[in-house]
């Protein structure tokens, strides 16, 4: 049996690359160990057998966005727990090689509303987050709100232009009914317990929201707790 050694040291004794072109290739997914797929360069090696893909790249790895479907009240530490292979959606219609660098320094963008689910957006590229965060202001979110109560067509009609109710300004948002108990809201940049606070006023008791949609990018049928990635051609 041979001493342990690095995976990095091990692929530049075997492939005659240096230190950072090995270094590339296991942080792109490119090394394998006895078959599997080994992507810390730290990882110790003994006698296994050790392959570079023949389609191996020194191309740094891209900046990836992924669209999250959290569960209500998801939070840091739990979304976290999210990112890692066995939770991406096998639906994908994006789908690419699932590397551990994808979830490392990963960004969140306008949170959900306090207490919802659904659609998070999570970025390493900071044109994306630039994008999220100067317009914010500008992005459509659409949210369903399941509530008990009732309420006329009409008092969601004066939500368009913005309500004044009880001293309270409600900025402009869409509203209409979905089902008995389902209401959609479309509205931009809304201030983390806007919709409750727009439900009570309407003499709605919320029982549950979820995010759907933030200006261009629909979270589609992604299941809860999955994530998928934001495609080439999809935009915010």
């Amino acid at each position: 049996m041979s001493e342990a050694t690095r995976l990095s040291k091990r692929v530049i004794e075997l492939f005659g690359c240096s230190r950072r072109e090995a270094d590339l290739y296991i942080a792109g997914g490119w090394v394998t160990v006895d078959g599997k797929v080994v992507e810390a360069p730290q990882f110790k090696v003994e006698d296994q057998r050790v392959e570079l893909h023949p389609d191996a790249s020194l191309d740094p790895v891209e900046p990836v966005t992924l669209l999250v479907h959290g569960s209500t009240g998801c939070n840091a530490a739990q979304l976290q727990h999210l990112l890692v292979r066995e939770r991406h959606w096998e639906q994908d219609p994006h789908t690419q090689r699932v590397l551990h660098g994808h979830f490392l320094r990963q960004e969140q963008s306008l949170p959900l509303q306090t207490g919802a689910s659904g659609l998070i957006v999570l970025s390493q590229d900071w044109r994306t987050q630039r994008k999220l965060r100067e317009d914010a202001a500008k992005l459509e979110q659409e949210y369903l709100v399941e509530v008990a109560g009732e309420v006329p067509a009409s008092a969601l009609e004066r939500l368009k232009k913005g309500w004044l109710h009880k001293d309270t300004q409600f900025p402009p948002c869409k509203a209409s009914w979905q089902s008995e108990q389902r209401l959609r809201f479309a509205l931009k940049n809304p201030a983390p317990d806007l919709l409750r606070q727009i439900c009570t006023a309407l003499g709605l008791k919320v029982l549950g929201m979820k995010r759907i949609r933030i200006g261009g990018v629909p979270m589609t049928k992604l299941p809860v707790g999955q994530w998928r990635y934001l495609g080439e051609k999809e935009r915010f």
